[in-house]
């Protein structure tokens, strides 16, 4: 007979209704001793640069758990969906997006 697995316990997660969604396409980071900042911005074929439309602090600590996370999730997407061709010497912007005509 296999025990029971215990309850996890944790917070419980409640998403607002009324929560906008945000593309981003680009991210900016920078840090300081004490916190992580990350911008986020839409980049789109034809504007001079990115718009940006969200900014998230983060501890030091959160930031690893969350850097952890998106590894362990993106190992789990690769085995689903195959991997994720990431462009070689050029950025993905150069890739994505031709700068706009003057």
């Amino acid at each position: 007979m296999t025990k029971a697995e215990p309850e996890k316990k944790g917070p419980i997660i409640t998403i607002p209704d009324d929560l906008d969604a945000v593309y981003a396409n680009l991210v900016r980071i920078t840090h300081s001793p004490s916190e992580f900042i990350f911008d986020f911005a839409q980049m789109l074929p034809g504007l001079k640069g990115p718009t940006f439309k969200s900014r998230v602090l983060l501890s030091p600590m959160s930031a690893k758990l969350i850097y952890k996370a998106l590894g362990d999730n993106l190992a789990k997407y690769e085995t689903n969906f195959g991997e994720i061709s990431i462009p070689g010497a050029s950025s993905l912007a150069d890739n994505l997006f031709t700068p706009p005509e003057e």
